[in-house]
């Protein structure tokens, strides 16, 4: 794996996305001194079969189990923009929004999901908000976020034109880069567990995703491995 960026930005869908679907390489990052910031952009309100807890109470569950889990593995800072969950969309007024931290918090490094995943592997049907927030982030990346062309009001607001270096999208069909992340498998895993309103979905889909990413190495040890398409941006 390349070296660990001083700055990354991971952007998703949902409170649990981050730890869940990059939480290998979130944790090598942050363990290597990354600042990462989780931009989150969905309220989550969705996350449960239980009618009788309010979205507004399921909101905050949420967030503060979010916020737990970045704490825990190290992260900078977790921004909300409370998109409604299940309703994501790219448009020109989210792009903006994601331009704009962008610029704010110029990351080196990004990571987002494959927009173009509908499925994974034999057990997992890609939730239509991940697909959106993979297209969304790719979006602001080119040509928005390093144009002065593009949203020049946020220049008069000091956010400057700003280009990451690289993007991540998480489990690409034919991922060019392997993350080794059987050394923080465990971080992970834990990092999982203060999701404590979606942990059975969450314990069960982990234990496929595990065995989904279940190698052996050269030296024919098993090994936990992350697949990115990696694609450089400057």
């Amino acid at each position: 794996m390349n070296s660990a960026p001083k700055r990354a930005m991971v952007i998703v869908a949902h409170p649990d996305d981050p730890e869940f679907f990059c939480g290998g390489l979130i944790a090598l990052w942050s363990k290597a001194g990354t600042k990462i910031t989780y931009l989150i952009l969905t309220d989550g309100r969705k996350g449960t079969d239980d009618l009788t807890i309010p979205p507004v109470h399921l909101i905050a569950i949420r967030r503060q189990e979010q916020q737990a889990a970045a704490d825990y593995l190290g992260v900078k800072r977790v921004i909300y923009l409370d998109e409604p969950d299940g309703e994501l969309k790219p448009s020109l007024t989210i792009e903006k929004r994601v331009v704009a931290e962008l610029r704010r918090y110029q990351p080196d490094a990004v990571i987002s999901f494959d927009p173009t995943r509908y499925y994974l592997g034999d057990f997992y049907l890609n939730h239509p908000d991940h697909r959106a927030a993979g297209e969304i982030a790719i979006n602001a990346l080119f040509p928005a976020v390093g144009s002065p062309l593009y949203y020049p009001e946020l220049i008069r607001e000091g956010l400057e034109p700003h280009t990451p270096q690289v993007l991540y999208l998480w489990d690409a069909e034919t991922p060019n880069l392997w993350v080794d992340v059987t050394g923080v498998d465990e971080t992970k895993t834990a990092a999982l567990q203060y999701h404590a309103s979606q942990i059975n979905g969450l314990v069960t889909l982990g234990q496929q995703l595990r065995e989904h990413q279940k190698t052996v190495d050269s030296a024919g040890q098993e090994m936990l491995r992350e697949g990115y398409q990696r694609i450089s941006l400057s």
